[in-house]
């Protein structure tokens, strides 16, 4: 099961972000593999969205959401921790989706190490301890999904429906219902 081609990529946030639901997340880094069904994601609609990176124009912390679809766009947030988006839509139409949360299936001993341990279920729950997790930090700003280390690959497996809801923790734009989620014991509870 080879890696989502650009294709899948290349399309508005809000058809992406759903269709990765049950799929497979990749990390096949120096220290070891590792992999999770991702279970939950944030769209981001660019320019069209306040809450989006993206929605003030092109800056230097940003310039990956501009670049072509199927790349990993990183930052740190918070002074805390990284979080990973997958760029979407054409190049220079900046889309992400945010990745939220994934129920881990390979490498968990690695995810373990790097997280300092914890319940498997708070391994990879939420954005933060998912990047964590999969050893995903600035140095994999702009990796390309397609061929890289980090990659997404299909089908996907839903074990019921995707739902949505509003995003987490933002302030911007709070009505849209851009989270999407399998509901159960991997994905970030509601506050």
């Amino acid at each position: 099961m080879g890696a989502l081609s650009r294709r899948f990529y290349g399309r508005d946030p809000l058809l992406v972000a759903p269709d990765l639901i049950g799929r497979l997340l990749v990390s096949d880094l120096p220290a070891g593999r590792v992999s999770g069904r991702i279970v939950e994601v944030e769209a981001y609609c660019g320019p069209a969205d306040p809450a989006s990176h993206a929605y003030r124009g092109r800056t230097p912390r940003n310039a990956v959401m501009f670049g072509p679809p199927g790349h990993l766009y990183v930052y740190f947030s918070y002074g805390m921790h990284h979080c990973a988006n997958v760029v979407c839509e054409a190049e220079a139409s900046p889309g992400a989706v945010l990745l939220r949360a994934v129920e881990p299936v390979d490498g968990i001993a690695l995810m373990r190490e790097r997280r300092g341990g914890g319940a498997d279920r708070l391994l990879c729950r939420g954005p933060g301890r998912l990047a964590q997790a999969f050893g995903i930090d600035l140095a994999l700003n702009g990796a390309d999904l397609v061929a890289g280390p980090v990659s997404v690959r299909g089908p996907a497996r839903v074990s019921g429906t995707v739902a949505a809801s509003r995003r987490i923790g933002i302030s911007k734009a709070t009505e849209e219902l851009w989270r999407f989620y399998e509901p159960g014991p991997w994905a970030s509870p509601m506050r």
